[in-house]
């Protein structure tokens, strides 16, 4: 491209009388911008918007049925949903500072007073595509880094191999619902769940088997609970159970005795066939009635429930 070949811009020209589109047209074709479209009125240049996206928007300020600056509020509106920057330039016979405020006022990017020189018609167009473009590729980088730190946070709150949250979603999840707790009343229950000899599961058989089991488990146990109930693996076999009940006299500790039938109720299916398993839960209900814990002393107490629950064989819950 030579210095005198304008850059790519998608054009449209939005005015209800049709020698003022014409000449507009001819007039940036001669400069070298090759995709200019027409449209007659603002309803019609809003559908060609839909149809395909233009860089700059010159538009006629008076026209019947929705007028430029209306036009204007509704390429806004659009370009704000879908994190998209078009620029727009208003022409009209009006003179005076006081339309050319109101037009910069209602997010118009540039003004011209009719009749429109060839010169200064290429001069803005440039100038407004190049607003555009670098506007657009600011848009584009932030969107990226914004998907990519969205990407970021869920790896790090994610457990890789079953999918549910790990332990620093974990933490999270519990430090909000400790303070919702003191706050506006309630309780919560937080139960470790040890799945027994995974690891001698993968030493005798391989890796890739106690995979399929721990996610055959971790399956079973989302399944196990409310939708709504938060699911995590904190350790190799160790997952976590955090339950919310907006009242304390909701919560029924034979809950996590049916969740261990539901677990330990039969082996896990796996590529070499059922997989038998043993299960300890040790778990601590808080409510607001009681003294403000931190996360480290609620895993304390769930932790060393948790060892009890062990201590006494396996398939064992232990509740405090």
């Amino acid at each position: 491209m030579t210095s005198s070949t304008p850059p790519a811009l998608s054009i449209l020209i939005v005015d209800d009388m049709q020698y003022s589109r014409t000449v507009l047209k001819n007039t940036l074709e001669r400069v070298g911008y090759d995709d200019v479209r027409l449209a007659a009125s603002a309803p019609e240049a809003l559908s060609l918007l839909v149809e395909r996206r233009a860089d700059v928007v010159l538009a006629d300020w008076v026209m019947p049925d929705m007028n430029g600056l209306e036009l204007t509020a509704a390429i806004r509106t659009r370009d704000e949903e879908e994190e998209r920057y078009t620029a727009i330039i208003l022409f009209t016979a009006k003179e005076g500072d006081e339309a050319m405020l109101e037009a910069f006022h209602q997010g118009v990017d540039d003004y011209l007073t009719k009749p429109i020189h060839n010169m200064q018609l290429a001069a803005r167009v440039f100038a407004a595509g190049r607003m555009a473009t670098l506007q657009n590729r600011l848009l584009e980088t932030s969107a990226a880094l914004k998907a990519a730190n969205q990407h970021m946070e869920n790896l790090s709150t994610t457990d890789p191999i079953t999918g549910l949250a790990n332990q620093r979603a974990l933490n999270q999840r519990l430090e909000v619902l400790v303070l919702e707790t003191q706050a506006r009343g309630g309780g919560l229950c937080l139960a470790l769940v040890d799945l027994d000899h995974v690891d001698q599961v993968s030493q005798h058989l391989g890796h890739d088997l106690g995979d399929e089991v721990l996610l055959g488990f971790a399956k079973r146990l989302r399944l196990s609970v409310r939708p709504t109930d938060l699911v995590a693996r904190i350790g190799g076999e160790e997952f976590a159970l955090l339950l919310h009940v907006h009242s304390p006299q909701q919560f029924n500790r034979e809950l996590l005795g049916r969740v261990l039938q539901s677990l330990s109720q039969d082996g896990i299916t796996t590529s070499e066939g059922k997989v038998p398993i043993r299960v300890s839960i040790g778990a601590h209900f808080h409510d607001y009635q009681q003294p403000l814990m931190t996360i480290r002393e609620l895993m304390k107490k769930a932790g060393s429930n948790l060892e009890a629950a062990r201590a006494a064989g396996g398939n064992e819950v232990v509740v405090s």
